[in-house]
């Protein structure tokens, strides 16, 4: 068990990460991505060369002898919910990163991109319950006590229902909130809570695998155990038959999520662990502002 001295070091480590790319990386890209609600007046100030004359204040002008201007801005207001896959498929991972740590690497970029654009983030950890809510705030602290919650969080339940997550935020949200859903996406029955979901939100997923989960090295027997329903299973890795059929359960997985997401006109990503998301995300962004 990591100790409070630990725990905020690592905060502090993630939080100089992420800052420096959602400042460097992310800017503009994300704000550009994610529209705001509507526009609200900032200022007026003197007419220059190129300004819209339909924004000409025509009282202050005739009072000021010279041509002013009404200056409006971009009014925010956008609530961004992470909902956080806690099952226990989305721990392991056997490369040089865990599921577990791509999803907080992931989690605290995307909050960080938030709150730098002035957007609210909350965060919502789910099982096949509920294990743990955080309402949307905007300020820094908020931001470092959810990756605090991201790195000591200890779910009740190993199991996964997505819809349940779903029903949950869009229940306690207002239109026009933003939704990331971090999940390996092992399950079923979440089409119908995704489109309902989609009609009132942008919604976007954010699919995470571990090499393991396409293929395993032919090392001969090894069990294999479901984390999630503890069944145990024996398979002969170097049988090709078998290793055929593990990768097609995968690439089935990957064909249903992106199918029902695809149906109910939300995005989706697939992120691999070991792999920066940095890029992928950038890349995203910079599609959506087009």
């Amino acid at each position: 068990m990591m100790s409070t001295e630990e725990i905020l070091k690592q905060v502090r480590k993630i939080e100089i990460d992420s800052k420096w790319f959602s400042s460097h990386t992310f800017a503009g890209k994300y704000r550009t991505a994610f529209k705001g609600t509507g526009v609200k007046f900032k200022e007026v100030r003197e007419y220059q060369p190129g300004d819209d004359v339909r924004f000409i204040e025509w009282n202050v002008s005739a009072r000021m002898g010279h041509p002013y201007v009404e200056v409006f801005e971009e009014e925010r207001e956008l609530p961004v919910y992470i909902l956080v896959d806690v099952s226990a498929s989305t721990i392991f991972g056997t490369s040089k990163q865990s599921k577990k740590d791509l999803i907080l690497k992931l989690s605290a970029d995307i909050s960080f991109s938030a709150t730098s654009n002035n957007d609210k983030v909350g965060i919502v950890f789910f099982s096949d319950k509920i294990e743990k809510y955080i309402p949307p705030k905007r300020n820094k602290e908020h931001v470092r006590y959810i990756i605090e919650q991201l790195i000591t969080l200890k779910p009740i339940s190993a199991k996964t229902n997505i819809g349940k997550a779903l029903e949950f935020v869009t229940n306690i949200s207002k239109h026009g909130s933003i939704i990331f859903i971090i999940s390996d996406f092992v399950d079923d029955e979440y089409s119908n809570a995704l489109g309902n979901a989609v009609r009132r939100h942008d919604v976007i997923g954010l699919k995470i695998y571990d090499r393991s989960d396409v293929s395993l090295p032919a090392v001969g027997l090894i069990e294999i155990k479901d984390t999630e329903t503890g069944n145990r299973l024996m398979l002969n890795t170097s049988n090709e038959d078998t290793s055929r059929k593990y990768r097609e359960q995968f690439l089935q997985i990957q064909n249903r999520t992106t199918n029902i997401f695809k149906q109910a006109g939300a995005g989706l990503l697939h992120f691999e662990t070991g792999i920066d998301p940095i890029q992928r995300l950038q890349q995203f962004f910079l599609q959506r502002s087009k």
